[in-house]
């Protein structure tokens, strides 16, 4: 079993000094933990793999293809390859549990 504390991965994300923190990866499904500023720029490239954004905290907002919608505490986003998608807007700090299936960078 692999289990994890929110707790524990917003700490090991901010010791790591990046915005985004793997922290599960198997064949089928990686997850991370990603965190953007308030006023932040999300940099994004489109991924080879589908996604599922969780956002944990925070306030702002995702454009998925020509789409924009708010984000907030609760929101899921699913996000399918290929399709070009960012955070913007954001006012108040987000943290988002990302998990992508299957794990990132294997349909390269």
């Amino acid at each position: 079993m692999q289990a994890y504390e929110l707790a524990h991965l917003i700490s090991q994300r901010e010791s790591s000094n990046q915005a985004y923190l793997e922290f599960l990866k198997v064949p089928d499904l990686s997850m991370g933990l990603y965190v953007l500023p308030a006023n932040g720029v999300d940099f994004q490239s489109p991924h080879t793999e589908d996604e599922v954004y969780y956002v944990v905290s925070g306030k702002g907002k995702i454009k998925v293809a020509d789409e924009d919608r708010d984000v907030k505490a609760g929101s899921i986003v699913y996000v399918g390859k290929n399709i070009e998608h960012c955070f913007h807007s954001i006012e108040k700090e987000i943290t988002i549990l990302v998990f992508f299936a299957p794990a990132e960078y294997s349909n390269k």
